[in-house]
């Protein structure tokens, strides 16, 4: 009943953030200039309005990433951060550099602990900042592995998320096999994951956390707000996914939950002169406010790895706007990011294992063998 160890790489595609306020305005102007985020085609003018955005942006929100500072201590992000390389500490560091290698680090502990005959290692590829994709394509095809599995840490599936880190790994393979750098090993997408049980399930503990900030005597009139990035509405008549799967991600946690609250779904985040989707966040909670509401429970249902659009849009910038709008509610919480939550490190583990089905089908075989074989060894016995 032997096999053969298989070697597995599994990419965490994310969207990355600013390590230090020196990359701030580079990190801005990769995403400005990213085709399926603002659609001008590519070539000079996208250039060009990617310099002048990062440029008049960088600057207004140095603080922002200062005050949601993650590195406090040191670095916590992952081997290409140039904080970890030179040993300092940033006073400017996104979140979701150190969170999202905690999540590379807590899925390969899994496979490791769950499946020691492969070799299983696990990646992680920024859209907009370290590590970039070709780095990390380099170092998996250093490694030798035979199968790659592109899991994005976006559960719903959008063309301006998952998708443009999809084009972006394609380009780069494009562009290394021009320089004679061959890709060999066979190649899997996750696309989407919106429903998986496990992650539903690691949801709703995290909103039970956010309850538990509540007194008992107050927790029966706590509402939920989901939010979630807008898109534009052009993106979703053009027939992107994402709108919708939120919307499914949504119902089934409610349902899950038996529908124990009142719930609202926003969207936030929004830039640019286009109509993009609605309620906007922002908006609803002034408007739920007034309404009478004063408990509430944000919850980020798209962003699985807390960043500047939940540590900061949502528990201080949100905050202050109620306060700016003259508004008072009694308790607003946010909802913890997803994160490396067990289940959610299972729910990413259960998608690659469907995915590459064939790696594993052996041990099964293997497991349904052994599985047969123990009432007849019980039945020896006993005779």
């Amino acid at each position: 009943m032997s096999q053969t160890k298989k070697n597995i790489g599994i990419v965490l595609l994310n969207l990355g953030g600013p390590t230090s306020e020196d990359n701030i305005k580079t990190f801005l102007y990769n995403l400005f200039r990213d085709e399926d985020i603002i659609r001008l085609g590519g070539g000079f003018w996208q250039n060009q309005l990617a310099k002048l955005i990062s440029g008049i942006r960088a600057k207004k929100i140095v603080e922002n990433y200062q005050e949601i500072n993650y590195c406090t201590k040191g670095c916590t992000g992952s081997k290409y951060c140039f904080n970890r390389q030179n040993k300092v500490i940033s006073s400017c560091c996104s979140p979701i550099n150190g969170l999202t290698e905690s999540q590379r680090r807590s899925l390969e502990k899994y496979f490791k602990s769950e499946y020691p005959e492969h070799n299983v290692k696990v990646y992680t590829a920024m859209r907009y900042w370290l590590p970039f994709t070709e780095q990390i394509m380099d170092e998996i095809r250093e490694d030798g592995m035979d199968h790659v599995v592109l899991m994005p840490l976006y559960p719903q599936f959008s063309w301006t998320t998952s998708g443009s880190s999809f084009r972006e790994w394609e380009n780069v393979r494009k562009d290394q096999l021009k320089e004679g750098k061959k890709t060999e090993w066979q190649e899997y997408i996750v696309k989407d994951y919106y429903l998986n049980p496990d992650y539903l399930h690691a949801m709703n503990d995290r909103i039970n956390e956010a309850l538990e900030r509540f007194s008992p005597e107050v927790r029966d009139k706590v509402h939920f707000l989901f939010t979630a990035h807008g898109t534009p509405l052009a993106e979703v008549r053009s027939g992107d996914p994402y709108t919708k799967q939120i919307e499914a991600t949504v119902e089934a946690v409610m349902t899950l939950r038996n529908r124990d609250r009142q719930y609202w779904l926003g969207y936030q985040s929004r830039v640019g002169p286009q109509k993009w989707t609605q309620p906007n966040t922002e908006e609803l909670v002034f408007r739920l406010i007034k309404y009478g509401i004063k408990h509430l429970v944000m919850i980020p249902v798209a962003f699985v790895t807390d960043h500047i659009e939940t540590s900061m849009e949502l528990d201080v910038e949100l905050r202050e706007a109620i306060e700016e709008e003259g508004l008072h509610i009694d308790q607003l919480e946010v909802m913890p990011g997803i994160n490396d939550h067990p289940l959610f490190m299972k729910a990413l583990a259960d998608e690659t294992r469907k995915i590459v089905s064939h790696v594993f089908e052996e041990r099964q075989e293997n497991e349904n063998v052994l599985a047969e074989e123990k009432p007849a060894s019980k039945q020896m016995v006993a005779s």
